[in-house]
């Protein structure tokens, strides 16, 4: 499946809800075809952000700029928007008995036409397929376990053909296994992928450049050794860290600790 990287800008975004500002100036850019964490305590604005990058919220002022051409999320058609950019908002059960396969096909709602689209069946076979659920295709969708369910989320997503996925909380819930196995896999897709994350460890060790925001603001972007440092973690999560390295990847690994712990 080729899900070809597109160019995103987040350009002087504010948003302003119930008369806060839940995101205040943000710039950022993040990498086209690498996996982007946004990370932030709760009510830090990561969700809203995810929303207004998806188009689905207008923004109070600046403007999310995608594609090769620049062009305003918010300009774009909504089928053409819906075609580019795929949002997985955090999970909600369903009680509607459909398949595997059903479900999957819902991304190709963009595509549908008063005469239906031809290449239906062979997008959500490619992702069923590219998702790693080709076998869970005509199980019923409510004796999926979590990690079932959240991979067949994003092969959801695939069908769409996104030039641009976007996802809230992807590992919630999920058991440690499922929780690495997908951003694993989220990775490796090559498109270009932002995902709001709580674990800052999953965070350190898939994420290729990471977001990192605090009361609706961006307080530092890069890599996460740039990022996640002792000082800044302090100062965002209120928490005491210390950033080690992980002896076979190489990769940052966070040792928390309360404030009342560390002072001890």
């Amino acid at each position: 499946m080729d899900l070809t990287p597109y160019p995103v800008r987040v350009d002087g975004v504010r948003v302003r809800l119930g008369g806060r500002w839940v995101v205040d100036e943000v710039d950022a850019t993040p990498p086209a075809g690498r996996l982007t964490g946004l990370l932030g305590p709760n009510g830090a604005g990561k969700t809203t952000l995810l929303r207004t990058v998806a188009g689905l919220l207008v923004p109070d002022g600046g403007a999310v700029l995608v594609g090769d051409d620049s062009q305003d999320v918010r300009a774009l058609p909504r089928r053409e928007r819906a075609r580019r950019v795929a949002l997985l908002e955090q999970e909600s059960s369903s009680t509607v008995p459909l398949t595997v396969r059903e479900v999957v096909a819902l991304g190709r709602t963009p595509f549908r036409t008063l005469w239906g689209a031809d290449d239906d069946a062979e997008a959500v076979h490619r992702a069923l397929a590219t998702a790693g659920v080709a076998e869970l295709a005509d199980r019923l969708w409510s004796t999926l376990s979590g990690g079932e369910r959240q991979r067949v989320h994003v092969a959801r997503a695939l069908a769409q053909e996104p030039s641009l996925l976007l996802l809230d909380e992807p590992t919630n819930h999920l058991d440690v296994s499922a929780q690495l196995s997908l951003l694993g896999f989220v990775r490796s897709l090559g498109t270009t992928t932002v995902a709001a994350l709580h674990d800052l460890n999953l965070a350190a060790a898939f994420c290729d450049h990471v977001l990192l925001l605090h009361r609706g603001r961006l307080v530092a972007s890069g890599t996460p050794e740039q990022v996640l440092t002792p000082a800044r973690l302090r100062e965002v999560y209120d928490v005491d860290a210390d950033v080690l390295v992980h002896p076979r990847t190489g990769r940052p690994v966070i040792a928390l600790a309360g404030r009342a712990e560390a002072d001890a």
